[in-house]
């Protein structure tokens, strides 16, 4: 198998990497990149087999069939069983797994890093000849269904699915990743491997690799593994989602009522992505947040009340949830709108927007005594950016963030005209009836 180097160099970032840390990327000559960076002092090895393919790459009649095939892989192989697969990982004390995700499919491990050559054998082994066999469809078809009943039975879980249909309507961004039973149940083995062999190809394929090792040796076994593996010969598209604002009410017998409040925000590598940030980290991004002060501990009204960042390749979402009673609804959620209009025209007090810089930096720089941390921040960036962010960028790109960046990029992201509800819990609509955008008569 042959292979290009691209771009190999490596990375020092003023004490918080160690200068013998270093990333290096190269291309083999079907498509698929492999990046590693190098951190000597671990013991550890995580490597991502990272594909291109998520659940908005389905069609209406293919949804959750990603998530089914990250299931599917691990159920044998021409040379493996299962139990084979799980008995091999666990005698060297190592991890083996997988996530699906809307833009991307990860399959991963992690092990002492003498044992990557299994590591490496094991990963290529369940993508390259995993046998698919109709007995073993069936089987994970049930737990499948049981996942989407073990969700459906969480509902500060569940909420967040039905939000995003809500949110993006008929678009695959709104798709649950795991599919609805009813899809679910409609799939035939042959539709699955025709997904398979059509969406996980070389050129979509990034192999990510961190801890100790040593490059041209993770190049060598990925080639020598993966070498016959061809590019696709089709040309894939993503639209972009169009903005809608609605409000979706899901009446349920619960004891609480569960809601999300999102508005439009920016894509993955937006050049304000550092300011969003900040923003969300004040708004609702840990326990000194402005949400999470005022709702939970001021006034007791939710035990739960955070804020995060949905982002894509070419769209994203600021998103709000709570889980209140029926009673305390209606001031959870103004309190919410008041949060929104402070951030647009208050000044920042308290020194709360360098705590926010300080709390976001130092997540960051803990993250990096991880190598499973740091080998999913080599495929995301190379996801979004097709190359490395240093972390000396990044912390720069934060302490750059001011008071009026994020005044003004408050002002576009907190337009009522741009807000999507979800509601789910003990609520019948009584409140919504003449009020299709709710915050409208809330918001005085």
């Amino acid at each position: 198998m042959g292979f290009m180097k691209t771009n190999t160099h490596s990375l020092s970032e003023n004490g918080y990497v160690p200068e013998v840390s270093g990333y290096q990327k190269t291309i083999l000559s079907n498509g698929i990149r492999v990046i590693t960076e190098t951190i000597p002092f671990l013991k550890s090895v995580s490597i991502g087999l990272w594909v291109m393919t998520g659940s908005r790459d389905e069609q209406p009649d293919e949804n959750g069939i990603s998530h089914f095939i990250e299931h599917l892989l691990f159920k044998g192989t021409e040379r493996r069983t299962a139990f084979d697969i799980a008995k091999e990982i666990d005698s060297v004390g190592g991890t083996l797994n997988a996530f699906t995700g809307r833009e991307y499919t990860c399959f991963y491990a992690k092990v002492i890093d003498k044992n990557l050559p299994l590591a490496i054998d094991l990963l290529s082994d369940i993508f390259l000849h995993s046998r698919m066999d109709e007995k073993d469809v069936e089987k994970e078809r049930m737990v499948i269904l049981q996942e989407i009943k073990m969700v459906e039975d969480t509902p500060d879980d569940y909420v967040h699915d039905l939000f995003n249909r809500t949110c993006w309507g008929n678009h695959p961004l709104g798709f649950p990743i795991c599919g609805t039973a009813n899809q679910i149940q409609s799939f035939r083995r042959d539709q699955i491997e025709h997904f398979f062999k059509t969406n996980y190809q070389a050129d979509r394929i990034i192999v990510c690799a961190a801890g100790n090792l040593e490059h041209q040796n993770v190049v060598n076994l990925i080639g020598e593994a993966f070498g016959q593996l061809t590019p696709s010969d089709q040309a894939r598209e993503r639209l972009k989602p169009p903005s809608i604002s609605a409000t979706h009410i899901s009446k349920r017998d619960l004891e609480q009522v569960h809601f999300c409040l999102g508005t439009h925000g920016l894509h993955y590598n937006h050049s304000l992505r550092f300011s969003s940030y900040v923003l969300n980290t004040i708004l609702g991004g840990g326990m000194s947040s402005r949400l999470f002060q005022e709702i939970r501990e001021n006034r007791g009204l939710a035990y739960s009340v955070y804020s995060y960042l949905p982002t894509y390749i070419d769209t994203g979402l600021v998103v709000v949830y709570a889980g209140t009673d029926e009673k305390s609804f209606e001031e959870t959620f103004q309190l919410i709108l008041s949060e929104f209009n402070r951030l647009k025209g208050e000044p920042f007090k308290d020194g709360e927007l360098n705590i926010a810089k300080e709390q976001l930096k130092g997540n960051l720089l803990l993250s990096l005594e991880s190598s499973d941390n740091l080998m999913t921040r080599l495929a995301k960036n190379e996801i979004y950016f097709q190359t490395y962010q240093t972390v000396e960028s990044i912390l720069k790109g934060i302490d750059e963030v001011s008071e009026e960046t994020l005044k003004t990029l408050a002002s576009h992201i907190f337009d009522e005209n741009y807000f999507c509800l979800t509601v789910l819990g003990p609520m019948d609509g009584k409140h919504f009836t003449n009020h299709p955008r709710p915050w409208s008569q809330w918001n005085k």
